[in-house]
């Protein structure tokens, strides 16, 4: 478990997706490998998300997690398919717990103390913090940093390129989440090249803001 958020933490920027189909998910899957950035949170907002994490699953270059599981019979199936960890909006002590009986790690959102007190209580050490724009930001997760001091944050939902310094320069938020450097329309027109700078450009500036802080 600590090796998959290890992994996420050392990237800092995980790209959400959500996929129509396999061969988009190829496509995409090379140009983040090709950015630098091995990491694809798969979404099950589509009924792609499955397939495509089962298509990725043996490349070995690119950590899959599988996203917007609300469901124990969406984190059996994004298990079965070979997702290395498993990502909620909320907190569903159901989805934590098959998600821990199967081995994979589990991260569930909460934007409240009550749910991160219930994440906590199921074993959680670290919490997505969606929709985060619309949750009180950079100024929520410091406030709720005082009563968590041993709870770390991935926020997820309104952060961008601009504001990625206001996130990354937190030492209590492990990785941010976002879909900036996977735009939609670039996926549909299968620009392989501008997704891949894209998501290198996202790394690059991760990278700049964490050695900023170090």
């Amino acid at each position: 478990m600590s090796t998959i958020l290890d992994q996420l933490s050392a990237v800092g920027v995980v790209p959400v997706i959500a996929v129509d189909d396999v061969p988009q998910a190829e496509m995409l899957a090379d140009a983040l490998v090709a950015g630098g950035l091995p990491v694809a949170e798969i979404t099950f907002r589509t009924s792609a998300g499955a397939a495509a994490i089962k298509a990725l699953a043996p490349r070995g270059d690119l950590l899959l997690g599988a996203g917007t599981v609300t469901t124990v019979e969406q984190v059996e199936a994004a298990v079965e398919a070979g997702a290395k960890y498993i990502v909620s909006p909320g907190t569903s002590k159901a989805v934590v717990e098959r998600a821990q009986q199967l081995g994979v790690m589990a991260l569930p959102g909460a934007v409240t103390a009550t749910e991160i007190q219930a994440a906590m209580e199921l074993g959680i050490t670290t919490v997505k913090f969606f929709p985060a724009g619309t949750s009180g930001g950079v100024a929520a997760i410091k406030a709720l940093h005082a009563p968590f001091a041993n709870i770390k944050f991935v926020p997820t939902g309104g952060v961008s390129l601009e504001n990625l310094a206001d996130y990354l320069s937190l030492p209590y938020v492990a990785a941010v989440g976002g879909s900036w450097m996977v735009k939609p329309e670039l996926l549909r027109e299968g620009d392989k090249g501008k997704l891949t700078q894209l998501a290198h450009d996202a790394v690059a500036k991760a990278a700049e803001i964490r050695a900023a802080g170090a």
